[in-house]
């Protein structure tokens, strides 16, 4: 529970998913990739933006200097320790502020620096002091301020206030804070040190963006958040969530463009490679995707019954689905989506297979409904497009590169194109080939099954867009490139069928 307080006038946003979101495992961001998402921030509206930390190697360093001055509207931060160096760097890189954080906690002191705690105060001054003289923001940052003595973290701020530092942070760094003890932990800080403060939260607990609502409940003005809540372990406090959360259940100023959300989040998602759970809220593929025949049912009558807030709002869509607990409702708006028109009779028939098939534990795709719905009501014609040929030539010191010769409305194309491996090469010929009748996107691709042994069947799901049709299709074969070319292939000619639907 979340104790009552107030709220600040306007709640400011940090971004750090470019410094402790890169932090996740397995993710290095490109320096052209770290621009690309600072951009992307800074039209959404964040109010700062930390870049990363300049110390840390020589590409580092050119993304943030490249990202300060890209002359975006956000504040560019960088993380420093109280080091000179690490100041330097940041010096060298025109940045506007520096996130000087300084471990605090018992633990941290005498293990990690091997110091005590008067030393750690005069190296917080010192460092403090010298980004000043630059002209630096300072935001003076205590590190696992949560498990630190609460007269220690007292006397640390205080320092950094008399040394000059524009902002105080608290981290709970290991995300072992309840709302109700961040919420005392911020009031009591701020009623003795009159400067703005700041949340950083983690989430090891699942309590990242709560314990950030309550520390904003307590006084803070601005929020430390991560796109999707990427961070190292858990990760941090969730951006999309917390600014969801403080507009529409506390009515509170955010200036994010909030429809731009899902756009984002699937930035980073692709960007970094961490992929985002189905039932995340706000972007999850989920959020807004509905089954239940009692659900659906509503959602066709009053998207409001089941839906606190409406997927544009986001920026993302909804999306009915069929299986098992699929009604009749649901089931022909679906279909109806995928370009068909049913009589009641070939609605129960239609019905009655998906629900048989759902019985037996198995997933229902677009495709598989298509082949469903065709089969009842009589089939597809001759198909927009069909592949004759393909040819793939990869190598060591060859870049992988595809040819696919295939009959386009009762033309012959033959295209090709390279890609990063055999799959994505095939993959782009064939968005050639066809991008004279339609524009695709690939909005989702995934291995769904893998039998055993090196002959296995591979099952491969695409995702493919157009405008504002989207289709889900699968392709399944032994060969990974023939399974992905068959998804492809299938997903795009109901597109074209379902466009031209539209269209009468």
């Amino acid at each position: 529970m979340i104790p009552e307080g107030k709220f600040p006038e306007r709640v400011k946003i940090l971004d750090t998913t470019l410094r402790d979101g890169e932090q996740t495992p397995g993710v290095s961001l490109t320096p052209e990739k770290k621009i690309t998402i600072a951009r992307k921030l800074d039209e959404l509206g964040v109010d700062i933006i930390e870049a990363g930390s300049p110390i840390t190697s020589e590409g580092e360093m050119e993304a943030v200097k490249r990202i300060a001055n890209e002359g975006l509207n956000a504040e560019i931060s960088v993380f420093v320790r109280a080091l000179k160096v690490d100041i330097d760097a940041a010096l060298s890189c025109d940045v506007d502020a520096v996130h000087l954080v300084v471990p605090t906690s018992h633990d941290h002191i005498k293990y990690k620096l091997r110091k005590t705690e008067e030393e750690v105060l005069e190296l917080a001054k010192n460092a403090t002091e010298y980004a000043k003289e630059h002209g630096l923001t300072v935001q003076f940052s205590s590190e696992d301020a949560t498990r630190t003595d609460r007269q220690f973290l007292l006397k640390f701020f205080k320092t950094g206030k008399e040394s000059g530092a524009d902002r105080c942070v608290i981290c709970d760094t290991v995300g072992v804070m309840t709302p109700e003890k961040i919420f005392d932990l911020f009031t009591y800080m701020i009623s003795e040190i009159k400067v703005p403060f700041e949340a950083h939260c983690h989430n090891d607990f699942g309590l990242g963006v709560a314990n950030t609502v309550a520390a904003l409940k307590g006084g803070a003005e601005i929020a430390h958040l991560t796109v999707n809540g990427i961070g190292e372990r858990a990760g941090n406090a969730s951006l999309e969530e917390t600014v969801m959360v403080l507009k529409v259940l506390y009515n509170v100023d955010v200036r994010i463009k909030t429809e731009m959300l899902y756009e984002v989040s699937s930035l980073v998602k692709r960007l970094t490679g961490v992929l985002t759970a189905p039932n995340k809220p706000i972007v999850g593929d989920n959020a807004f995707t509905h089954e239940s025949g009692i659900h659906t049912h509503g959602i066709l009558a009053k998207a409001s019954t089941y839906e606190p807030i409406t997927p544009e709002m986001v920026g993302h869509r909804r999306k009915l689905v069929v299986g098992k607990h699929a009604g009749t409702a649901g089931l022909r708006k679906v279909i109806e989506d995928l370009g068909f028109r049913i009589s009641d009779d070939e609605l129960r028939q239609i019905f009655s297979i998906v629900k048989n098939i759902g019985d037996k534990g198995k997933r229902i795709l677009d495709a598989d409904l298509i082949a469903i719905v065709e089969s009842v009501i009589g089939g597809m014609k001759e198909p927009p497009i069909k592949l004759d040929e393909l040819s793939i030539m990869t190598g060591s010191r060859t870049t992988p590169t595809a040819v696919v010769r295939m009959n386009v409305e009762g033309k012959e194309v033959v295209s090709a194109d390279v890609g990063v491996g055999p799959v994505d090469a095939a993959v782009n010929a064939i968005k050639k080939a066809t991008e004279q009748i339609i524009a695709i996107k690939l909005e989702d691709y995934r291995v769904e099954a893998i039998t055993g042994g090196t002959d296995a069947l591979v099952h491969v799901v695409v995702t493919v867009s157009s405008g504002e049709h989207s289709i889900t299709a699968s392709g399944t074969s032994e060969d990974i490139i023939k399974a992905s070319v068959e998804a492809m292939i299938s997903a795009i000619n109901r597109l074209l069928v379902l466009k031209k639907e539209r269209g009468k």
